[in-house]
């Protein structure tokens, strides 16, 4: 298994644009083969910064995503509201305390 980390930063005048286009496509999200567990994340003290936290099974079903029409149609809604670039991390989980 592996997680994903994403950074994105939106002009403060799209934050709501991101939360609305997100609520429509997070189930389907979620639904993708491979995707095991999905989170948005908002940054407390910048709130025009968010984070998606994603578990897959592997990195082939991750990079499916990825080249997935899903995936096309959601990242053209969505990079055309950034502030700042994007960036993204995938890694391997090493330890959990819960």
């Amino acid at each position: 298994m592996i997680k994903r980390v994403v950074k994105l930063v939106f002009r403060m005048a799209e934050i709501e644009t991101f939360k609305k286009i997100f609520e429509e496509k997070k189930k389907k999200i979620r639904e993708s083969e491979g995707c095991l567990h999905l989170e948005l994340w908002q940054n407390k003290h910048k709130p025009n910064e968010f984070f998606t936290y994603s578990f897959w099974e592997s990195e082939d079903n991750l990079n499916n995503y990825r080249h997935s029409e899903l995936f096309k149609e959601t990242w053209a809604q969505t990079k055309i509201l950034f502030d700042d670039k994007p960036m993204a991390w995938t890694v391997d989980g090493l330890e959990y305390l819960p």
